[in-house]
């Protein structure tokens, strides 16, 4: 065997292993990258899934008692806002998080001035409708928890694969960015200020 052989083998063998440790690297991150999109696709379903329902809980409202047209309209105005405002899974940036979540907090704050505002029409409170409709909001409330704990779990793991050393260096190569996480709205670690004032 001629002696220039030896070394080309081993030049050939370190660089398939090298090879096949870059694609394992890109398939594993395209996989992750992809369990952490379709999380977000589940946020945005308990989001729609809350919309869809508030339009219930709006009719039902509406039709049980002569009820406060400010509190109303600001609940159809958010909930316009909320579902308008979406991101494609395929552009998860930081800006475009807040944005949503800007929408979404001002579509929860109606939601609590309406179920608050609500106390006032006992017969409203009797209908099975709406007792129905609110815990349908609680349910969906906690769906909509779970799903964004569920989506930060899986954007953790993407960007643990993606900027661990050495893996950082082919995650710029292959153009692996680190994904945004769901953040609590500024100020939410403060107990709400609850008040019953009704004028």
């Amino acid at each position: 065997m001629k002696k220039w052989l030896i070394p080309v083998i081993i030049i050939l063998i370190l660089g398939f292993g090298v090879y096949q440790w870059a694609v394992g690297f890109n398939n594993t991150a395209v996989e992750y990258e992809a369990d952490a999109k379709t999380a977000w696709s589940n946020v945005e379903s308990s989001y729609q899934r809350r919309n869809d329902l508030i339009g219930n809980l709006i009719k039902t409202v509406q039709g049980a008692a002569d009820f406060e047209r400010t509190t109303l309209r600001e609940v159809i105005e958010a909930r316009a806002k909320a579902t308008s405002t979406t991101i494609d899974a395929g552009n998860l940036t930081a800006e475009n998080m807040a944005q949503f979540q800007q929408a979404q907090t001002g579509l929860s704050g109606a939601l609590s001035k309406l179920l608050v505002s609500v106390e006032r029409y006992p017969e409203l409170k009797a209908n099975q409708n709406f007792l129905e409709l609110q815990s349908q909001l609680e349910g969906t409330e906690n769906r909509i928890n779970v799903a964004r704990d569920r989506y930060n779990e899986k954007v953790n793991i993407y960007d643990k694969h993606t900027t661990k050393f050495p893996g950082k260096i082919l995650a710029g190569w292959f153009g692996f960015e680190e994904m945004p996480r769901y953040k609590a709205d500024p100020g939410s670690e403060n107990a709400p200020d609850v008040n019953f004032e009704f004028n």
